[in-house]
This record gives C-alpha cells, structure tokens and sequence, in this order.
C-alpha cells in the first residue's frame, strides 16, 4: 500500500477515536447537539494537518516526526483512557484500590502501542529478523526505551494526581468528565519528555 495513503489511514482512524472522548466532554456542557460532528471533522483536521506536516517536513523532518508522535499519542490517549476505566471496574469489583494503581496499568497498556508507533511508523526504526548483534541492539533499545517511559510514567502519574487530587474538577465540570480530562492533560505533559527521549536517544538514527 502506498505510504501516503496508510498515513492518511491512521491519520483518520486515529481522529475518529479520540472524537469519542471529546465527545463526552461536549456531552456535558450546552454544546451537545454538536458532539456528532466530530466524528467526521477530527478525521479531516487529522489527514489535512499530517499532509501539511508532511509537506513541511521535507525540509524539516522534525515536523514530520512531530506530527506522527501526536498522533500515535492521541491514539494511545484513548487506550490510555479506556483501559483505566476498565481497570477500576474490574478492580473496583475485586477489591477496591487507589484509582493510581489503574492509572498505573493504563499508563503500561498505553506504552505498549506507543512503542509499536513510534518505532514502525514516527521515526521509521524498523530492522529485520533479529539475530546475533541485533538481539544486542534490540535488547539494547528496549531497555533505554523502558528507561525513558518508566520516568514518563512517573510524570504521567504525578500530573494525574496533581489535576485530580489536589486541583480537582474545575469549571463546574462533572468528576468523571474532568478525570478524563485529567488524563488527556497528563498524557500530554509524558509526551513532550516521551518524545524528546525517543527521538534523541532509543530511535537516534
């Protein structure tokens, strides 16, 4: 399949995910009964946005890299934020543990897809069979790539529990919607030492 078409695939693939969790978050203010036009514009914005990095990025290949990792981000966002409220359900139903330890496997659950897309796809890190001197490599990477997410997750987690726990919800927005949110904005704060750490040290060209 030709490259630009797969970008463009994952590129509206991906925003029609994350429209589900901005959809809950416009579900609970006046502007509802817009919520069902994301579900086509942030696919839109997401293939024309990656296009003009694209473009952008054949002079600048930061961009480019730059405009993939958000949406491999994005994408794992949303798994983030999925297999925590799965987490605490299942959890919640054994016995009942701090929301951080759910945050914990979401946070893991998350890296996993974040690894498959950034090495595959954001910085193009692909090798072949693995076999003597690249078991090494591969070994090599894994463990700087886990070095990098492990501090991420720290930062990750310390945000979330900044925004819940000490700020709490603001706005008049409901616990849930806000935890959500919370989420989003920690995921964020990971990404830019994420991205920094993956770029200039576990994918180095």
């Amino acid at each position: 399949m030709n490259k630009k078409i797969q970008d463009s695939i994952f590129a509206s693939v991906t925003g029609f995910v994350v429209a589900f969790i901005f959809a809950d978050f416009l579900q609970a203010t006046k502007f509802s009964g817009f919520a069902w036009h994301l579900f086509w514009l942030f696919p839109v914005l997401s293939v024309v946005c990656l296009e003009i990095a694209n473009q952008i990025g054949k002079k600048i290949t930061f961009i480019d890299e730059a405009a993939k990792f958000f949406l491999v981000g994005a994408f794992s966002a949303v798994v983030d934020i999925k297999v925590f409220q799965f987490s605490a359900w299942i959890l919640g139903l054994i016995i009942f543990v701090s929301p951080l330890v759910s945050k914990s496997i979401s946070f893991l659950v998350s890296t996993v897809v974040k690894y498959g897309g950034n090495k595959i796809w954001v910085f193009s890190a692909q090798g072949g069979p693995a076999s003597g001197w690249e078991n090494k490599y591969l070994a090599k990477e894994l463990l700087q790539f886990f070095t990098i997410t492990l501090i991420g997750m720290i930062i990750d987690v310390a945000t979330f529990y900044y925004f819940t726990k000490i700020m709490g919800p603001q706005f008049s927005m409901q616990p849930k919607i806000w935890e959500e949110l919370s989420i989003v904005f920690s995921a964020l704060v990971a990404a830019l030492w994420n991205f920094l750490g993956y770029k200039f040290w576990v994918f180095k060209k």
